[in-house]
């Protein structure tokens, strides 16, 4: 009964995703903890996902955006809906085990400064293997899904991780007021893509913590792999390959830069070779950045103004 104190929202943002959303607004339906509040986002889906949500209307509050406004703006959308003191960002293509919740609340109790956390995430089409357990954050500045792929018998202990992926992330409503910018808890510059880990990387700058929980299970169809990358729409791969440049004039350090200057430069001399021969049009991607960058200047000056981390904590999760 003292879990259940807490009050949860569980915030969906979809986009033509007809195939997925009723497996999981039946599963957040059942969840063992009472959930306050269900807001589902829709991005102007042009498949069969408004006649999909219609039966979930009185369960629901389902808002129909006339555009779509991309994963941060859709989920700020919902944020600011809602005044409980959890957001769960869910993904509308993940099943959650009915206790979900209720594992994540109790993880999350008397960690003052546990402001994300996140369970183990198996593959929805292949259960015995991980898609995620958090995220980790490498010397070249990319992020990946902790232990991805792996056996899921494995991350079998409660710990602290750099950050939570965006696919079924617990938010304190403590964090999400102290961190976000300008109004917005994920950065609307990002649309889609990275906005999780700029999140992460922002709240460890500011003194929050991340954890992860193991008895928390859910499952996630990964629909970003299927097909291989090139098989993605030019305005989506473009995100996902600039986002990261976006992360890091807000968040990285000078002295870190200089400290792990080989692996970076290693890694930009390979993805600017990989991008001029084999995806020239993602250097289009260079236009927007360079638009934005004064921005996201501003952005990096409010964030240091507010840093009560020390460099040295944050860049301990840089691994190689």
């Amino acid at each position: 009964m003292e879990v259940n104190t807490q009050r949860v929202s569980i915030h969906i943002v979809t986009y033509n995703s007809a195939e997925h959303i009723d497996d999981c607004l039946e599963a957040v339906l059942k969840q063992s903890h009472l959930i306050d509040n269900i807001i589902v986002i829709d991005n102007a889906s042009k498949d069969a996902t408004h006649q999909k949500l219609n039966k979930w209307a009185e369960k629901c509050t389902i808002i129909l955006n006339k555009f779509n406004n991309g994963f941060a703006g859709g989920h700020n959308q919902a944020i600011r809906m809602t005044e409980t003191e959890y957001c769960l960002i869910l993904n509308p293509d993940v099943v959650l085990d009915q206790d979900y919740v209720h594992n994540i609340i109790q993880a999350v109790k008397g960690h003052a400064r546990a402001g994300s956390a996140t369970g183990k995430l198996l593959f929805k089409a292949a259960p015995h293997h991980i898609d995620s357990t958090g995220l980790v954050i490498n010397k070249a500045r990319r992020a990946f899904d902790r232990g991805a792929h792996q056996s899921g018998d494995h991350f079998q202990q409660s710990e602290e991780v750099f950050g939570v992926s965006g696919a079924a992330a617990m938010y304190s409503r403590e964090m999400i007021n102290d961190i976000s910018l300008n109004g917005e808890f994920f950065d609307e510059d990002f649309f889609a893509y990275k906005e999780d880990v700029d999140v992460a990387w922002r709240a460890q700058l500011l003194g929050w913590k991340a954890l992860y929980e193991p008895t928390a299970i859910a499952y996630h169809e990964r629909g970003w792999k299927e097909g291989g990358r090139s098989s993605k729409p030019l305005f989506v791969r473009r995100l996902s390959y600039i986002n990261r440049y976006k992360m890091m004039v807000k968040n990285d350090d000078i002295k870190a830069v200089m400290k792990h200057f080989f692996p970076l430069l290693v890694y930009e001399c390979l993805s600017f070779v990989y991008a001029l021969i084999r995806e020239p049009k993602l250097l289009g991607a260079w236009l927007d950045f360079y638009r934005k960058c004064p921005e996201l200047k501003i952005k990096r000056s409010l964030i240091r103004s507010k840093q009560r981390q020390a460099p040295s904590e944050v860049n301990k999760w840089f691994i190689e």
